[in-house]
């Protein structure tokens, strides 16, 4: 198959193909090792291309992974970096808010019962669990979380 694009379109696919595979780095669970591998490699091949086609000044070789990587200087003032920044923010809020919600909603019904919910059942007995705690976020951000330890940890 052959594909043809512009110095642009390009730019971008290589930037999409980027932000796919370190989206994909994350992916620690067991038997992930294949499918980062398949990404990795289309990425070095995508890269490799892009670096002969105009684009190699954005455009690295790792000599000791034998790869091709993005530039810092370009990842740093591209798209696809703003794209992941802004991914990883949204995520860590969500969860927190989540996860915070989830614990508050097992500590007043306890874990046997919490277990048995569904998801959508969960969200809708959290949902002013997570209100609250998105307005407090959303105001102060983590300034106020603490971690109360136990009297025996110190």
């Amino acid at each position: 198959m052959h594909l043809r694009f512009t110095e642009e379109e390009l730019g971008t696919l290589v930037e999409m193909v980027s932000l796919a595979a370190e989206v994909a780095s994350w992916n620690e669970r067991p038997g992930a090792e294949e499918g980062l591998a398949a990404y990795e490699a289309l990425e070095d091949k995508v890269l490799e291309k892009a670096k002969h086609a105009g684009l190699g000044e954005h455009v690295d070789f790792d000599e000791e992974k034998q790869r091709h990587h993005l530039t810092t200087e370009y990842q740093d003032g591209s798209f696809f970096q703003q794209c992941y920044d802004e991914f990883r923010n949204e995520v860590f809020w969500e969860e927190l808010v989540i996860r915070l919600a989830d614990r508050d909603l097992a500590r007043v019904i306890g874990m046997p019962a919490w277990e048995k919910l569904a998801d959508e059942e969960r969200r809708a007995q959290t949902q002013d669990i997570e209100k609250r705690y998105w307005e407090e976020f959303s105001k102060n951000g983590i300034e106020r979380v603490a971690v109360i330890f136990p009297h025996a940890e110190g």
